[in-house]
C-alpha cells in the first residue's frame, strides 16, 4: 500500500506539472485540463478507489491555500475595493444560498429546505484561481483582479458559517433559522478579526526577531494553522481568520522582515499553493465517476440533470443581477459624487494649511491630519484612473467559476442524509460546469471588452518618480552623506567620494562595487548604505499607506530595495 501511495502521489505531480506546462503553452487554464485528466485517469485499468475525507480539505488544504493567497494580496488594493468585495463575498454568498436553498426545495419537495441551502451555500462562493490565470495572461485590470482574489479570500468564510447553521438544522430540526444564521455569522466575523490579528502580529514580531531563514519558514507554515484551528474551536470563522492574518502578514512583512525571508516565503508558498490547488482539481475529476454511481443508487438522471441546470442558471442570474446595483450605483452622479469631494478635500487643505500648530502634540495631530488628506486624495485620483465600469462588471459577472471549496465543503454534509449523493453529486457538476462553460470562454470575452492598459514607458516613469521620492525622503530623515558618522566618528573622506552620488538612485552600483574597496572602508560603506535603505523602506511604507501610486509600482519598487539589500549581504 506504501508503494502505491507512493506511485499516486508521484504520478499526481508529474500530471500537475504536465498540465501547468501544456497550460501555459495553449492558453487553456490548467484547472479545467486536471479535472479532465482527473476523470480520465479514474477510468484506468487498476486504479484504487481514492476518497479524501472532506475534513483534510477543509482544514488541511483550504487554511494554507487562503494564506497564500492572502499574504500577497496588497492591503492598500483591499481597503479600496472593500465595498464591492464585501457586498460580492457576504451579500451575494448568504443571498444565494437563501435563494437557491427555497426554490431547490419548492421544484424538488423530497429535499429538505435545510438540505437544499446547504447546496447553495457550497455552490455560492466562487474560486479565483482559474479567472485570475486567465486574467494575468489575456490583461485584465488589475483592479478586477483585485476583486476577484478578495472575493474568493472572503466569500469561502460566509459560504461555510450558512453551511455550518444549514448542517445543524438537519441534524436537530430541520428548521432553518435565519436569524441565527445572522447572529453566528456576526460571532464568526468578530472572532475570526480578533484570532487573526492577535495572530499575525505575534507572529510578525517573532519572526522579526529571528535572522533564521529556515525558522521563519517554518513559522510561515504554522500561521494558517494557528489562526485556523482556534477560530474553530471558539466557533468563529477560521478561514477568515487565516485570512486576516495573511493580509497583516504581508502588510507587515514590508517592514519587518528581511529582503531574503520575503523572498523565501515568496517561493515557498507560490509552490505550496502550485501543489494543493492543482491537487484539489486532480482529484476533483478522479472522484467524480465514483460519486455519479453513489447518486444514481438513490435518483435518476433527469432529477439530477435537472437539479443541476436549475442551480447553474441560478447562479449566473442571481451574480449578473447582484453586479446590476453595483452598475446602478457606479454610473449615477459618480463624477459628481468625485468633483464634491475633491472640493471638501481642497477646503480641508486650505483649513490645514491655516493651521498654527504650538506645540509637538498639536503638530504631530496635523500631520496625521495631513496624512488622512493625502491618503483620500489618493483614493479619489485612484477611482478615476481606474474606474470600475459596466464593462469591468461584465468580466467580474462572467468569472463565476468554482472550485475548491465547492468540491470540499459538499462532502461534510453528513452521512446518511436523505438525497445526500444526489446534493453531492449536484455540487460537483455545477462546479464541473463552471469551470469549463467560464474558463473557456472568459478570455474571449475579456478580449471583446478592450480594457486598456498603462503602457510600458508610464510603468517606467511611476517607478522611477517613486524612486526619487522615497530617495528625497531617506536623505530628509537621516541626512546628507557629509554629514554621517560611525560610532559617533565621521566618515573617512575615501568613502565619502566612493559613496558619492550612488545611493540615489544609484545604489546598486555602489553595491556591486564594495567588494572593490579596501576593508576598512567596506564596514564603513556596508553601515551608510544599509542606514539610507532602511530610511528608504520607511519612505516607502509611508508612500504605501497613502496609495499615491498603483500596487505593482510599490510591488517592483519594494523588489528593488530587496535585491539591493540582497547585494549588500553578500557582499
Amino acid at each position: 500500500m506504501d508503494h502505491q501511495f507512493v506511485l499516486i502521489a508521484g504520478g499526481g505531480l508529474a500530471i500537475m506539472i504536465a498540465a501547468s506546462v501544456f497550460a501555459r503553452r495553449t492558453g487553456v487554464a490548467a484547472p479545467l485540463l486536471l479535472v479532465a485528466l482527473g476523470i480520465g485517469a479514474s477510468y484506468l485499468p487498476g486504479t484504487p478507489e481514492i476518497h479524501i475525507e472532506p475534513e483534510i480539505i477543509l482544514a488541511g488544504v483550504l487554511p494554507p491555500l487562503l494564506y497564500a493567497s492572502a499574504v500577497q494580496l496588497p492591503v492598500l488594493d483591499v481597503r479600496r475595493n472593500f465595498g464591492l468585495i464585501s457586498w460580492l463575498s457576504v451579500v451575494m454568498v448568504i443571498a444565494s444560498a437563501l435563494v437557491i436553498g427555497a426554490l431547490v426545495h419548492a421544484l424538488f419537495p423530497s429535499i429538505s429546505f435545510a438540505l437544499a441551502t446547504a447546496l447553495g451555500a457550497v455552490v455560492s462562493p466562487t474560486d479565483a484561481v482559474a479567472a485570475t490565470a486567465i486574467g494575468h495572461r489575456v490583461g485584465l485590470p488589475p483592479r478586477l483582479m483585485t476583486v476577484l482574489e478578495g472575493e474568493s479570500l472572503v466569500n469561502d468564510a460566509s459560504a461555510l458559517v450558512v453551511l455550518r447553521t444549514a448542517v445543524a438544522a438537519l441534524a436537530v430540526t430541520t428548521h432553518f433559522s435565519l436569524g441565527h444564521t445572522v447572529l453566528d455569522f456576526a460571532w464568526a466575523v468578530v472572532g475570526a478579526i480578533v484570532i487573526g490579528l492577535v495572530v499575525g502580529v505575534l507572529t510578525a514580531r517573532l519572526r522579526q526577531r529571528l535572522d533564521d531563514p529556515v525558522l521563519n519558514t517554518t513559522i510561515s507554515f504554522a500561521v494558517p494553522f494557528l489562526a485556523y484551528f482556534p477560530a474553530e474551536e471558539l466557533h468563529a470563522s477560521g478561514v477568515l481568520a487565516v485570512v486576516i492574518a495573511g493580509l497583516l502578514t504581508g502588510a507587515l512583512g514590508s517592514r519587518k522582515f528581511s529582503a531574503r525571508d520575503r523572498q523565501t516565503q515568496a517561493t515557498t508558498w507560490t509552490t505550496i499553493s502550485f501543489i494543493l490547488e492543482s491537487g484539489v482539481f486532480l482529484a476533483m475529476g478522479y472522484e467524480l465517476p465514483q460519486l455519479v454511481d453513489d447518486a444514481r443508487a438513490e435518483t435518476t438522471v433527469g432529477e439530477i440533470a435537472g437539479l443541476v441546470l436549475l442551480v447553474l442558471g441560478l447562479l449566473v442570474v442571481l451574480r449578473f443581477v447582484g453586479l446590476a446595483w453595483p452598475a446602478l450605483i457606479g454610473r449615477i452622479g459618480s463624477g459628481k459624487r468625485n468633483e464634491q469631494l475633491r472640493a471638501r478635500l481642497s477646503e480641508m487643505e486650505e483649513h490645514l494649511d491655516s493651521m498654527e500648530p504650538t506645540g509637538e502634540r498639536e503638530e504631530n495631530r496635523l500631520a496625521w491630519a495631513r496624512k488622512r488628506l493625502a491618503r483620500s486624495q489618493a483614493d479619489v485620483d485612484f477611482e478615476e484612473r481606474e474606474p470600475i465600469t459596466g464593462r469591468g462588471l461584465v468580466v467580474l459577472a462572467w468569472a463565476g467559476m468554482r472550485g475548491v471549496v465547492t468540491v470540499a465543503a459538499a462532502q461534510t454534509i453528513p452521512a446518511g442524509t436523505p438525497h445526500r449523493a444526489t446534493v453531492v453529486l449536484a455540487a460537483f457538476v455545477v462546479a464541473l460546469i463552471t469551470l469549463v462553460l467560464f474558463g473557456l470562454s472568459l478570455p474571449v470575452v475579456i478580449a471583446r471588452m478592450r480594457f486598456s492598459s498603462e503602457s510600458a514607458e508610464d510603468k517606467r516613469d511611476s517607478v522611477q518618480a517613486l524612486m526619487r521620492q522615497i530617495g528625497e525622503a531617506a536623505i530628509d530623515a537621516v541626512g546628507p552623506l557629509d554629514q554621517q558618522t560611525v560610532d559617533g566618528e565621521p566618515l573617512d573622506p575615501v568613502v565619502v567620494s566612493t559613496l558619492k552620488d550612488r545611493i540615489v538612485p544609484r545604489l546598486v552600483s555602489g553595491s556591486r562595487q564594495l567588494l572593490e574597496t579596501k576593508p576598512d572602508h567596506r564596514d564603513q560603506m556596508t553601515i551608510i548604505q544599509n542606514r539610507y535603505l532602511d530610511a528608504m523602506r520607511e519612505a516607502l511604507g509611508t508612500e504605501r499607506s497613502i496609495g499615491v501610486y498603483s500596487s505593482d509600482t510599490y510591488r517592483q519598487v519594494e523588489g528593488f530595495l530587496d535585491a539591493v539589500e540582497q547585494r549588500f549581504t553578500t557582499a
